[in-house]
C-alpha cells in the first residue's frame, strides 16, 4: 500500500523550517496508514507487505533552501525520522528530475547521496536492500564514494 504525499508546499528559504514542515506533514498525513494497511489486510485475508510513501522529489522542495549537498542530507534525516514515527517500510523520493537536465538543486541532490544513504535506514529502500538511481551525470568518482559509502547498496542502475 502507497501514499503519494505533494510536498512542494513545504518549500521555503529556510531549511530548518523546511524540515518542520516535512516532517509534519508527513507525519500528519501518513499517521494511520500503517493500522489501514493491516486493517485491509485483516479484512480481505490478504497480506500487505510493504507500507510505504512517495513523495515529491525532493531536489523540488529544498530547491530555495539547500545550497550544499550536506543541506540535503538533513532532508534525507528528516524523512527517515518521519518514516519511522509513522511505521512505514520506507519513503521514496528522494529524488531529482533530470531527464532533460539538471539544476544546481538537483546536482546537490545526486551529490548528497552517499552520505544520505550512509546515514539513513528507511529512505529510497526496504531495509537499505536496494536503491535504484538513475542519473546520467553521475560521474565515475561520484559512483566510487557511492560504493564506498553505502554497505547496503545492492542495485545501482545509470543511464
Amino acid at each position: 500500500i502507497t501514499m503519494g504525499i505533494n510536498l512542494l508546499d513545504c518549500a521555503s528559504e529556510n531549511l530548518d523550517e523546511v524540515n518542520e514542515k516535512i516532517y509534519r506533514k508527513i507525519t500528519t498525513l501518513a499517521k494511520d496508514l500503517v493500522s489501514t494497511g493491516e486493517e485491509i489486510a485483516r479484512e480481505f485475508g490478504v497480506p500487505i507487505v510493504n507500507k510505504r510513501i512517495s513523495i515529491t522529489p525532493i531536489s523540488l522542495v529544498g530547491a530555495a533552501a539547500c545550497k550544499t549537498p550536506e543541506d540535503y542530507v538533513t532532508i534525507a534525516k528528516t524523512l527517515d525520522r518521519a518514516a519511522h514515527t509513522v511505521g512505514v517500510n520506507f519513503i521514496g523520493g528522494y529524488s531529482a528530475i533530470v531527464s532533460k537536465g539538471m539544476t544546481k538543486s538537483d546536482e546537490l541532490l545526486i551529490r548528497s547521496i552517499p552520505e544520505a544513504l550512509a546515514r539513513v535506514f528507511l529512505l529510497l529502500s526496504v531495509n537499505g536492500a536496494v536503491a535504484a538511481l538513475s542519473f546520467g551525470s553521475l560521474t565515475p568518482p561520484s559512483l566510487k564514494n557511492l560504493s564506498k559509502r553505502c554497505k547496503r547498496l545492492i542495485f545501482l542502475s545509470i543511464s
